[in-house]
């Protein structure tokens, strides 16, 4: 963190070099917002503004101007839309792992009428995604079988999708994700953000389903072996920015896309604590925003190591975090806790004082 400056005046005549990001205020300003500019050298500079002062700077800016715009064009919209995929917003997605080694619970929905039970409990608790994967991404987990992979998620899929939330199919092959939608599925969560199969962006453009684009450093098995950044949270929403490029050039719509910083995939403690810090300004990139934090390692290793089901607090605290910035979608394994933490959030977040 040693490259952050303070701004002063916002510079003028930018070059193509330099690249800028715009995030809304953490005031109570509804009008402001806050500017970081990174240039060639690495160096980034943050000022804090307001919509009208950047429209005014944009508009004298020859080469990012309409960048800059359209960021401010996406935080608006940002600002004034209360759904996500149709519901009310914020959504929770319930976690159900159809895996035998899943860092935090594998092993104890392996098999399909287990992997069911525990879905209508998600169902129950107010769940209103369901995501259901077979192939475990944690850290140093090996590649599963495509066979195996879909004997383990198709019927739960099957049955599944007749309960009420939406099915999404956790998975990065492109044979998986094509059969999950025969089955049911809407939503693609793919953890390498269509990159691990060459078939995949052709599966999920040609089915116009709805992805979740995630950021991750490497392949799981290698993931956490030295993690390195120029800037974590401007390197990762580079690499988001690039991949929505690449889905909107297939044919996909902005509102079929969803991002994910990717928390825990290829990061270390402070790189995590980096995106957490800077999630509002994931916004400007225009499409809904998924975070994942529930039970990670990171929350151990800030506080008293242990099993991942002794993680909830720090969970719930990563979680409140990102409601704070705007998020739309909390994918967690702990339904029950997740909304009654936002529902009291909520709660005094839109009581007055007076």
């Amino acid at each position: 963190m040693d490259l952050l400056q303070e701004g002063s005046a916002l510079p003028r005549g930018l070059s193509f070099s330099e690249r800028v990001y715009i995030a809304p205020s953490t005031s109570d300003n509804p009008d402001g917002v806050t500017v970081a500019i990174r240039n060639a050298q690495g160096a980034i500079n943050f000022w804090d503004s307001s919509f009208a002062s950047i429209e005014e700077w944009a508009c004298s800016e020859k080469y990012l101007g309409a960048d800059i715009l359209n960021q401010l064009s996406f935080l608006r919209n940002q600002k004034s839309k209360k759904t996500c995929l149709g519901r009310p917003s914020p959504l929770i997605m319930g976690i159900v792992n159809v895996t035998p080694d899943s860092f935090s619970d594998g092993g104890k929905f392996e098999a399909a009428e287990d992997a069911y039970a525990h879905a209508l409990r998600l169902f129950e608790s107010g769940a209103d995604i369901l995501d259901i994967g077979g192939e475990s991404t944690r850290p140093g987990a090996e590649t599963v079988d495509l066979e195996q992979e879909l004997a383990r998620v198709l019927p739960v899929i099957d049955n599944c999708k007749s309960l009420g939330p939406l099915i999404s199919i956790d998975t990065r092959k492109s044979k998986v994700m094509a059969q999950g939608l025969d089955h049911g599925a809407t939503l693609i969560n793919d953890v390498t953000a269509l990159q691990y199969d060459a078939d995949s962006l052709k599966i999920v453009a040609d089915r116009n389903a709805t992805i979740c684009l995630m950021h991750s450093a490497a392949d799981p098995k290698v993931m956490q072996d030295n993690p390195t950044y120029d800037h974590v949270l401007f390197d990762v929403i580079d690499y988001l920015r690039e991949r929505i490029s690449v889905c909107l050039n297939a044919g996909l719509k902005r509102d079929q896309i969803i991002i994910d910083p990717g928390v825990g995939f290829g990061k270390t403690v402070d790189h995590n604590l980096v995106l957490l810090k800077g999630l509002r300004f994931f916004h400007a990139l225009g499409c809904p925003i998924l975070l994942g934090v529930s039970r990670k390692s990171f929350i151990g290793k800030i506080d008293r190591p242990g099993e991942a089901e002794q993680r909830i607090g720090g969970s719930l605290s990563a979680l409140l975090y990102g409601l704070a910035a705007g998020i739309q979608i909390f994918r967690v394994h702990d339904v029950d806790e997740t909304r009654q933490a936002i529902a009291v959030w909520e709660a005094v977040d839109k009581m007055p004082l007076a």
